[in-house]
């Protein structure tokens, strides 16, 4: 009874002592980052560094923030990206909360695989991305407009979404380089809102996709592994 009363109390104390100093490293980087938001702090098992996840991005410090460290981290043994894993499970989001009134919608077969991206259409690599989903069967994709780029993506964006079919005007556009058709005249406030929807979900880059688990993954994914991703939602991609 005595050993298991030592053995709770222990947890208790070091318990409080390892969220004090996550409280106290959390204070220390935000006053040397000067004004960026720390979303977490977490005790890592690797050499006593802390991982800090701000503005969207994982880095490390010791305990004392002498030095600030950037990059991936690999497990020794299993040569895992721990950072990578760390990063899917951090940057995920409430897939059922995303306003998908503000996407293109686009349904093929059963529709029944779902997954949602935020691109520009003036991006390479979501054309690259737009002409490989074109193999996909049996899903429903959702496109955020998300024109970061250039003035010119705004025009491109606006125009295909005030297009009389506006997946049919993406899907042209992106994969056969057809102009839309629409003029941009009509209510474009969806486009604004993806631009700062996506500000708020720190999407810095496009292509950046979204699965039904929440999952995010940023860049062009080779379409094997979003087969894989919409067919096993355990699936990781690196």
């Amino acid at each position: 009874m005595l050993k298991t009363l030592f053995s709770l109390a222990l947890a208790l104390v070091f318990g409080h002592s390892a969220l004090a100093d996550e409280a106290g490293v959390k204070k220390a980087i935000e006053a040397k980052l000067g004004g960026s938001k720390v979303t977490s702090v977490t005790k890592t098992g690797y050499l006593g560094l802390y991982e800090i996840y701000a503005d969207g991005q994982i880095f490390y410090t010791d305990e004392k923030v002498t030095a600030i460290l950037a990059g991936s981290l690999i497990d020794g043994k299993t040569m895992k990206n721990v950072t990578a894993e760390r990063m899917q499970k951090l940057s995920a989001i409430n897939f059922s909360e995303l306003p998908l009134e503000l996407a293109i919608k686009q349904v093929r077969g059963d529709g029944k695989r779902v997954f949602a991206t935020f691109e520009d259409p003036n991006c390479g690599y979501c054309k690259r991305l737009a002409k490989d989903m074109v193999k996909l069967d049996n899903v429903t994709i959702y496109t955020f407009l998300m024109p970061i780029l250039s003035p010119d993506s705004l025009e491109k964006s606006n125009r295909i979404w005030c297009s009389s079919d506006r997946a049919k005007a993406w899907v042209n556009w992106m994969v056969d380089g057809k102009v839309p058709a629409g003029k941009g005249d009509c209510d474009t406030s969806a486009v604004r809102k993806t631009v700062e929807l996506g500000q708020k979900m720190a999407i810095s880059g496009t292509p950046t996709l979204f699965f039904k688990d929440g999952t995010r993954v940023p860049g062009a994914v080779p379409l094997a592994q979003i087969e894989k991703k919409l067919d096993d939602p355990n699936t990781s991609i690196q």
